[in-house]
């Protein structure tokens, strides 16, 4: 590491320990030449999620794309952010403890219709309406008697 007042690349490490959200880890440094104290963090360089869309056209997983999806869904019902702050960290949890880095957008909106369905029965709906894509009342009256 540069030291941030002389720009010698020679430190030693002093302490080091595990952030507070437990994601990195904390590093306090000496520079050799200067003795000038500097803190720096490490972070474990996730493997990017990749979508794969119907198209067959790939994206980076977008949490706020995501996110704002759910927060169309839930317009007008009481569910607050932070509810749809953690389904999306759940889906993440589960998508990078996968051994694939790839899926399916049908597979990663499976992956939120069912932990939304638990949350909200009417905002299942409404995202599964985008989601799979209705064609006819038949197909909306299929979706709501899987809610019963």
């Amino acid at each position: 590491m540069r030291c941030t007042a002389c720009g010698s690349l020679e430190d030693k490490v002093i302490d080091s320990r595990p952030s507070e959200d437990g994601l990195q880890i904390r590093r306090r440094r000496e520079c050799v030449v200067c003795g000038n104290r500097f803190t720096t963090y490490e972070t474990h360089r996730a493997t990017p999620l990749v979508v794969i869309k119907n198209d067959l056209s790939r994206e980076p997983f977008d949490r706020e794309k995501l996110l704002r999806g759910l927060m169309t869904a839930t317009i007008k019902r009481d569910i607050p952010t932070a509810a749809l702050e953690q389904l999306i960290d759940d889906v993440e949890l589960e998508l990078r403890q996968s051994p694939r880095h790839e899926l399916r957008s049908k597979e990663l909106g499976e992956m939120v219709l069912k932990r939304l369905r638990s949350l909200d029965d009417v905002a299942y709906i409404r995202f599964a309406s985008v989601y799979k894509d209705f064609h006819d009342i038949a197909e909306f009256k299929q979706a709501l008697k899987g809610l019963r």
